[in-house]
């Protein structure tokens, strides 16, 4: 198999997990509905190098930044995928950067956050690793 089709799959899945995020951030994110800590955090403002923010405000702004990160990340794959098509072995030490931030991210949520997140992170890193595989044996990988 050539390394650009998992990176391909990677690219696509990851936009939809980016989708997905952003979907949730949207929306009413709360599994347990409006609760007193969130109204606590939506209610408690405090000076940020002199803007008004809130604690709510806060954790949606990196959810969204996150989001953004996970979209640029879905255009790289799919650019990297057309590189390997030429040049595979140059590939190789982005797709096992991005491997590695990916079971990295996979452990993080399964310690903080919850399954959906941990699924997806495992499937990007296994089609990251099925590219790194398929983009030369024995190169030098870092």
């Amino acid at each position: 198999m050539k390394p650009s089709l998992p990176l391909r799959v990677a690219s696509v899945l990851t936009l939809l997990f980016a989708a997905g995020h952003t979907m949730g951030g949207l929306s009413s994110w709360s599994p347990a509905g409006e609760t007193e800590v969130l109204r606590a955090m939506g209610s408690f403002h405090f000076d940020a190098s002199g803007s008004s923010r809130t604690y709510l405000d806060f954790y949606l702004g990196f959810g969204f930044i996150l989001s953004v990160y996970m979209l640029m990340q879905a255009v790289a794959f799919w650019q990297m995928a057309s590189l390997a098509k030429t040049d595979a072995s140059r590939v190789r030490p982005l797709i096992a950067t991005f491997l590695l931030a990916s079971v990295a991210s996979a452990f993080l949520s399964w310690r903080y956050v919850f399954l959906i997140p941990v699924i997806s992170f495992f499937v990007i890193a296994a089609c990251l690793g099925v590219a790194l595989f398929s983009a030369g044996k024995g190169a030098d990988v870092l």
